[in-house]
């Protein structure tokens, strides 16, 4: 599997995006969070970098008029249009719900279990981890 280009680029540009999650998210004490690195959300966005790595270095392998270029690219849209999207707005109504059972909680009605807020992203983190995956394609397959 490593010596397929478009996997390997596919698989570099996530690992790298994962990493820098780490390394950017906002800690009061600074260094490396491992909760944002094993986290979905937040800078830059690793499915954004994964499927932007593989359809690029497909377009690279195969020529950018392929089929096989067409169906990465259409399904790395869908992909990137979730992150910013769907998923996004499901994160802003987690945060609401969240503020809600706090209020609830305090009544004593019920046990508090938080939902996860940071769910999708930006699209600035979007457009962040497609250019990471495509920057990463271009290495790898030139």
């Amino acid at each position: 599997m490593w010596q397929n280009l478009a996997m390997r680029s596919a698989l570099v540009a996530w690992a790298i995006a994962q990493t820098l999650k780490g390394f950017t998210a906002i800690r009061p004490r600074g260094g490396f969070s491992w909760k944002h690195f094993l986290g979905t959300g937040g800078m830059p966005s690793s499915h954004s970098a994964f499927v932007s790595g593989l359809a690029v270095a497909v377009g690279l392998l195969h020529g950018f008029s392929s089929t096989e270029f067409a169906i990465s690219f259409v399904l790395s849209m869908i992909v990137m249009y979730d992150a910013a999207g769907l998923r996004r707005a499901a994160g802003k109504q987690a945060e609401v719900l969240n503020k809600l059972m706090a209020e609830i909680f305090q009544k004593g009605e019920f046990k508090q279990q938080r939902l996860k807020e940071l769910l999708g992203h930006s699209p600035f983190e979007v457009l962040a981890g497609a250019l990471l995956g495509i920057l990463v394609a271009l290495i790898i397959c030139k």
